[in-house]
């Protein structure tokens, strides 16, 4: 047909004018036109020339700037616009088939209007970020154009008596409306910015996040389309593709957004509900702040789920007939309101934007939910834990673990039910909706299935509370585990030594197999859940359309059926959701009955003493007449102690009369006290253990609750010293930073390196930090180094000292120290740099020979003071007093004597140090020399190789856990799955020939007689396809369950292959790998990595290969219905290919960092929890609560940005989905394929559009899990022991040795291969009997000496023959099995004294209650219940240290070999446990040979000969 824009027909008169111009209907579409290309011919010069960059007066940093009036109010009102648009571009279209000839006036001018919508958010884009509203003159009188000549349009519409029947009328009108909506938001422009018609224009200022280079997450910021598509992360995530994304690069969150602004909107909230009467709601609180968030997204999640039905419901109208019906006014065709919708390409454009509208309000609402959640944790619990009252924690009401817990998990329950909480009330609606329609389409069949969903609910629910349980038990299981193998790795040394590795390598296994057993429910019930959500929409089409068949008369069309279809597939996933929704709102409602029981837990200041007779007003009041004193004395007073605890400077400091504490109970923990504390002086507070000291000193830092008592300050009026302000505190439990050494002396003051330099001085810290890998700036406390109890107090001592305070608090600073230390401690430290500067220092000690130091002394018994004043005052008036103090510092100083000449236990400290160093370089050596040798590599790489590498998917890593797995349980799972979606093609394929069947054929008509003779056999047909559906649908089921249970079994014979050859190679691994493979990253692998690897990997996997197989089989299936769509298949392929690429890298970057920063997070709230005390003594609250709120902000960001990233690749797979299901929908209506075939590949298309981001999020996810896989595999290629031997066990002697005669013939011994020797060429020769002491300085090689008898090193020259036979030859565990050692450290395992003495179980109980009489700990055992099987704490912390030595002694008694081998055992035990040592030794060990390794020659007791 000929193109003419008002058409050619015959008869028309189309160009006719005679009535008038504006009659004319071509030439009133013609003149809305104008305004159109009016817009078009002034914007495209402005924005292609490149004005913006010279006329932008205010200079930003980021293009997002949102600073007009009716920003987003405009922006809808274009989507809007553009909407009708399309309507009105669909409606010309139509009504143009409808004609003789094409007529362009009615789809140009729509086209047009089209284009000019989307040019005028361009430009008005380009204005707003280059902040130049002048140019919106042009938009503004656009505007008024088209609503004129729209208006012109509708009001001849009006004047034919055109109407809403019409659908050209009601498009026009909506056009009408808008322009009229958008004029108004300009004019309001106008109004606000008076840019124009305004003698001053008004000026602004970029918002103050935007003028921070440091804010980079513009979510807020960009315009709603950015918003909705999150294009904002576009640089991001490429960008990670050429170089990692690292903390500065994903910066700060805007101020809106950061902890303290949520904070203080959580906390309004929460402080509005203050009532004596009533306690606060968090609910109320949650409402009120964050109210708004949610109706929002809940807004938005209605708003997807409504739209979600528009897939159904076009597949249905697509198919179904329509008839048009002439309607010709103005010369041309004018459609009805209804007919537009029967069209199938317009049904299609509308699927394919109610699709992407519907992703892009799920995805927003996604997002809303998130940024809300993440609002809503931490600060406030931290805030509270600030001021919590130290009797919570003391009296056991409150422990650390409880408020990690509510850290940790219960603000995450908080989060991720609100996550979750739109489901809610969204779901109802849902099921509701689908219900209807169902009914609508098949009638009461569709009851049928609707209640077997709605029946087998409670069921989901049943398996997803029974997950949660078997999740719990499997998590004991997994801590017991740990522990028994963090036993064993502490204690690694000892096991090899006495050959007693794979006894407790069996004990962890049978741990292990109760663990898997758990695992296998998890699976099996996991394996349920996943069965139940597949095979539940089976059962229900089953269901429905048998019963359709058989109950209705109406035969099941193409369109009804796959509508149906779609339908029970969305029904079913808000039931698959119920139950986890459930499980967390009962969750939630559990947390925040906790999270409320803290917030209204007793706090530091609400004690009773607030309501004491003399307040701090008046008090301060009266000082101020009396005495005239500076303010800066009087905050002191109100601020830091209790006010019956009265604090100044002058000759008295601290005063307290009558004053009776408590920690909590109604009990008096310290009563009548009566003590003055002088200022500038020493004031030792002493008493025997639980006497009230340490409650003393904090009762005076107002720790405690007064019950009575009044204070009565005695002032002088000397001023003090102006930088000092609050106490330096040194607790008696010492307490670390996770820090570096320098940070937690300086402790937030400004570092002074003179006063520092004293500091470390006075604390003998200098050796120490000598030791440590980089000096003063190693990274100490949880995550850092493991200091010992000596080292990390003395830190803790030298922050109180580095302080520049008034007042010094040390509680027994001198418990954890050796005499030297203590002597040094005190004579330089306090004496003399305390001292010196005329500080007060209030001691508490058990230290009495120090007493003749203190200026003032004040003895407590029993929780009251017993005697106050100087040591010459109580000689004088408590004799007997002082007598008792005589005796016990007699016994301190023959301590003294002794530890004078045995190395001190700050020497064995720093020796414990030096080694870990030692044997850690060495490895760091090596791993230098690899990472240099990878540098390399890396250099000579160009940027693309290093970028592909990065992007690879570890398919080795995934070979290798499926190898794990078992080639049958792999094979079983691959053929299974591909069996299972095979037959579900097959389901669908069939129930499209059914429904396609067609009974009026000619062949079928000619043979029937009569009409119920037809219907008969109409009916037969139709019911013909029901018994192969049944078995298809039978077998779809029972496959559902097999690749459910396959996968989930897969995974448990994986768990138990690659932790089973874990636990194996470390245990038999040589003694070398563990000094230089530190601990926790040993406990790494068998906790976070088994974890990832037990129960994480199999679920993703299975999603994985479901939502794989998904996608590949609705691809297969739109391909095979309409070919054509293999050519738009191609460009979407790529595009999918580059998301999936981009996003990989970029998650796993951001997944890493959010890791990296929630551990820091959650540290913070432990040590704070940890040294409240401590941090409210030195009144540092408000930088531990800056410190908290700023790692809240870190992991919030990461977390954040992780949370876009996952948007961002949401909304471009779901719109590549939507895209796939116009293309199919198009290429099926245009090739006019077979009706049932086309539903089927239009069911199949709304499918790829649920599963295409899956699987990408599952790609992404498996490929970080995989990591663990990695990392455990790294750990297997470990090199084992050599547990083989060139002799055979069998040519040893069974009794062998039985002389226990010693020769070592030019022994060199080396560590490893590549290290140096630490032994060269020694000999020496020990007789059957004899007891030899082996001596040398720290590092000469004792210790490998000793170790060279267990063949633990590489001994690659000369040889130790013991009896006759070189042990070289002998098999290690055989030779192991032979000797007898005791170590420096008692090592004992948690369970019994039994497992302890013989693990072997060999000996009899009558040899073992010998042992313990030889080692004196008979009557100790005795006294214990049960005996031998009395319980052993972890570490045998249940028992002293003394006793742990001497159960070791014991240990090595019952073995009854002929050698013992000493290696410094007296090394850590008092002179008591020495003595019996010495006794034993010397009796019961006087037939056999012993060799003790010591530091010094103190040993002659032990030895013959040295």
């Amino acid at each position: 047909m000929a193109l003419s824009f008002c058409g050619n027909d015959r008869g028309s008169n189309a160009y006719s004018v005679d009535k008038g111009v504006l009659d004319n209907g071509c030439f009133v579409d013609a003149l809305n036109l104008v305004p159109h290309v009016f817009l078009l011919f002034i914007t495209f010069p402005i924005l292609f020339i490149g004005w913006g960059s010279q006329s932008s007066k205010v200079q930003i940093h980021h293009n997002t700037w949102l600073h007009f009036p009716g920003h987003n109010l405009r922006w809808i009102l274009i989507f809007t616009l553009l909407f009708v648009h399309v309507c009105e571009i669909a409606e010309g279209i139509v009504s143009n088939t409808q004609m003789e000839s094409n007529h362009l006036h009615l789809f140009m001018p729509a086209l047009m209007g089209f284009i000019a919508a989307t040019t005028s958010v361009v430009y008005y884009h380009n204005i707003e970020t280059a902040n130049f509203p002048k140019l919106l003159l042009a938009l503004f009188i656009y505007w008024i154009l088209a609503f004129i000549t729209k208006m012109i349009k509708l009001w001849k519409f009006a004047e034919v008596s055109l109407g809403v029947q019409h659908l050209r009328f009601c498009i026009t009108a909506l056009l009408v409306v808008l322009y009229g909506l958008l004029m108004a938001v300009e004019i309001n422009v106008i109004r606000v910015r008076k840019y124009v018609f305004f003698a001053n224009p008004q000026r602004v200022k970029p918002p103050e996040d935007l003028q921070d280079l440091g804010v980079r997450f513009l979510q807020p910021f960009v315009n709603l389309l950015s918003k909705a598509t999150y294009w904002w992360m576009n640089p991001l995530i490429i960008g990670a593709h050429k170089r990692p994304i690292e903390l500065k690069k994903i910066g700060k969150l805007p101020i809106a957004m950061r902890a303290l602004t949520n904070y203080m909107r959580l906390k309004d909230s929460y402080e509005e509900q203050r009532d004596p009467d009533k306690s606060p709601s968090i609910w109320k609180s949650m409402y009120r702040a964050f109210g708004g968030s949610i109706l929002l997204s809940s807004t938005f999640r209605y708003m997807a789920d409504l739209l979600g039905f528009a897939g159904p419901l076009c597949i249905s109208g697509i198919y179904s007939s329509h008839v048009s019906h002439s309607n010709m006014i103005f010369g041309v065709y004018f459609m009805s309101s209804t007919e537009l919708l029967q069209n199938t390409s317009v049904l299609a454009v509308l699927l394919f934007l109610a699709l992407v509208l519907q992703r892009t309000f799920l995805q927003a609402s996604y997002y809303v939910t998130i940024e809300t959640g993440i609002n809503l944790r931490g600060a406030m619990i931290y805030n509270k834990i600030l001021r919590l009252s130290t009797s919570n924690m003391s009296m056991g009401e409150m422990t650390l673990g409880q408020i990690n817990n509510l850290v940790a998990i219960e603000t995450n329950q908080l989060m991720w039910f609100l996550f979750l909480c739109p489901n809610l009330w969204a779901m109802p609606v849902q099921i509701i909706m689908g219900v209807i329609l169902l009914y609508y389409l098949l009638g009461n069949s569709a009851l049928i299935g609707a209640g077997i969903i709605l029946l087998l609910a409670p069921v989901q629910y049943l398996i997803a509370t029974k997950l949660a349980d078997t999740q719990k038990s499997t998590l004991d299981y997994s801590t017991d585990r740990l522990k028994k193998t963090t036993e064993i790795l502490k204690g690694i040394k000892l096991l090899k030594l006495y050959a007693w590795d794979n006894i407790f390598c069996d004990r962890v296994e049978e741990t292990r197999e109760k663990e898997l057993t758990s695992l296998k429910t998890f699976a099996l019930y996991t394996s349920m859940s996943i069965f139940m959500n597949a095979a539940i929409p089976i059962a229900a089409v089953l269901a429905t359309f048998v019963t359709h068949a058989y109950v209705e008369e109406v035969r099941l069309s193409p369109a009804k059926a796959f509508a149906s279809l779609a339908l029970f597939h969305i029904l079913v996933t808000p039931l698959f959701l119920l139950s986890t929704v459930v499980r967390f709102a009962v969750k939630a409602l559990v947390s925040v009955q906790k999270l409320s029981e803290f917030l209204q837990s007793d706090e530091i200041g609400d004690d009773s003493w607030r309501n004491t007779e003399m307040s701090i007003s008046s008090l301060y009041g009266q000082m101020k007449r009396s005495y005239h004193v500076h303010s800066a004395l009087c905050w002191f007073v109100s601020i830091i102690l209790n006010p019956l605890v009265f604090v100044c400077i002058g000759e008295c400091l601290i005063q307290v009369n009558d004053g009776f504490f408590t920690w909590g109970s109604n009990l008096s923990t310290l009563s009548d006290i009566n003590i003055r504390i002088p200022t500038g002086q020493l004031t030792m507070i002493v008493g025997q253990v639980g006497c009230g000291k340490s409650s003393l000193l904090l009762a005076m830092l107002g720790e405690m609750q007064t019950i009575s008592g009044k204070s009565s300050p005695l002032l002088d009026t000397r001023g003090f010293f102006k930088n000092r302000y609050s106490v330096a505190y040194a607790a008696q439990k010492s307490w670390l930073l996770n820090a570096t050494v320098e940070e937690n002396i300086t402790f937030g003051s400004p570092f002074n390196k003179q006063r520092y330099k004293a500091v470390i001085d006075a604390c003998s810290l200098q050796p120490d930090i000598d030791l440590l890998p980089f000096g003063d700036q190693t990274e100490i406390g949880e995550r850092g180094i493991n200091l010992s109890g000596g080292q990390r107090q003395r830190i803790c001592v030298a922050r109180a000292l580095y302080q520049n305070t008034n007042i010094v608090f040390l509680d027994d600073p001198f418990s954890a120290l050796d005499i030297h230390l203590s002597d040094h401690l005190m004579q330089e430290g306090i004496l003399k740099f305390l001292q010196d500067d005329k500080r007060t220092v209030v001691l508490v000690t058990h230290k009495l020979q120090y007493l003749i130091h203190a200026d003032w002394i004040i003895a407590m018994k029993d929780g009251s003071v017993l005697r106050e004043g100087t040591l010459k005052d109580i000689q004088t008036h408590d004799v007997k007093l002082y007598e008792h103090w005589k005796t016990l510092m007699n016994r301190q100083d023959q301590e003294l004597e002794k530890e004078t000449e045995m190395e001190s236990q700050t020497t064995l400290e720093r020796k414990t140090l030096r080694r870990a160093f030692y044997s850690r370089e060495a490895k760091n050596q090596i791993d230098d020399e690899d990472e240099e040798e990878e540098v390399e590599e890396d250099d000579d790489d160009n940027m693309s190789t290093t970028t592909s590498r990065r992007s690879k998917i570890p398919w080795k890593m995934c070979c290798r856990y499926l190898s794990s797995g078992g080639f049958l349980m792999v094979f079983l799972m691959v053929s299974s799955k591909l069996a299972k979606h095979s037959v579900m093609v097959a389901i669908d394929y069939w129930l499209a020939a059914w429904t396609s069947s067609n009974p009026h054929n000619q062949s079928l008509i000619a043979e029937v007689t009569s009409h119920c003779c037809f219907l008969f056999q109409m009916l037969s047909l139709h019911r013909s396809y029901v018994p192969v559906f049944i078995i298809l649908c039978g077998a779809a089921i029972a496959l559902c369950l097999i690749t459910s249970l396959t996968v989930e079994f897969l995974g448990v014979a994986a768990a138990t292959n690659l932790h089973h050859n874990l636990l194996n190679k470390i245990i038999h691994a040589p003694i070398r790998f563990f000094d230089v493979t530190p601990l926790g990253q040993i406990l790494n692998r068998f906790s976070a990595d088994t974890n990832i690897i037990d129960q994480h990997i199999p679920p993703t996997l299975e999603s994985l290969t479901r939502s794989t197989l998904l996608c590949l089989s609705a691809i297969g299936v739109i391909a095979f219905v309409t070919p054509a769509f293999l050519i738009a298949l191609v460009p979407l392929a790529v595009a999918f290919y580059f998301i999936q690429k981009y996003f990989r890298v970029a998650s796993k970057d951001l997944q890493d960092l959010d890791d990296s920063t929630q551990l820091p997070l959650l540290c913070h709230f432990s040590e704070t929890a940890e040294g409240l005390t401590t941090i409210r003594a030195f009144r540092h609250e408000a930088r531990f609560k800056q410190r908290m709120l700023e790692l809240t902000d870190t992991n919030n960001t990461a977390y954040l940005f992780l949370s876009a990233a996952n948007r961002w690749l949401e909304v471009r797979t779901d719109y590549l989905g939507a895209v796939i299901v116009l293309t199919a929908a198009v290429t099926a209506i245009w090739t006019s394929s077979q009706s049932g075939l086309v539903g089927l590949g239009l069911t199949y298309a709304l499918t790829v559009t649920n599963y295409l981001n899956w699987v990408v999020r599952n790609l992404a996810d498996l490929e970080v899990q995989m990591a663990a896989v990695k990392k455990v595999n790294s750990f297997l290629s470990t090199e084992s022991e050599n547990y083989e031997g060139s002799m055979d066990v069998s040519q040893v002697p069974e009794d062998w040795p039985q002389h226990g005669e010693i020769k070592i013939q030019d022994l060199c011994v080396r560590y490893d291969t590549m290290l140096k020797p630490v032994l060269k060429h020694v000999n020496a020769h020990i007789n059957p009997g004899q007891k030899v002491g082996i001596c040398g300085r720290t590092g000469s090689g004792k210790s490998s000496l000793s170790l060279a008898f267990f063949n633990m090193v590489d001994v690659f020259e000369g040889k130790i023959v013991i009896d006759g036979i070189d042990i070289c030859k002998l098999p290690p565990q055989t030779l192991r099995s032979r000797l007898s050692i005791i170590l420096q450290d008692p090592v004992l395992f948690s369970g019994s004294i039994r497992l302890n003495l013989d693990p072997e179980c060999t000996c009899t109980d009558d040899r073992l209650w010998e042992a313990l009489e030889i080692a004196q700990l008979k009557n100790v055992v005795k006294a214990l219940p049960g005996g031998l099987d009395a319980v052993v704490t972890e570490g045998g912390e249940n028992f002293s240290v003394g006793q742990r030595q001497l159960f070791c002694l014991a240990r090595a008694f019952v073995r009854k070999s002929s050698i013992l081998i000493m290696d410094e055992a007296t090394a850590s035990i008092d002179m008591a446990t020495e003595n019996i040592l010495q006794k034993v030794v010397m009796t019961a060990f006087a037939d056999r040979t012993v060799v003790t390794i010591a530091v010094s020659y103190h040993i002659s007791t032990f030895c013959w000969s040295i």
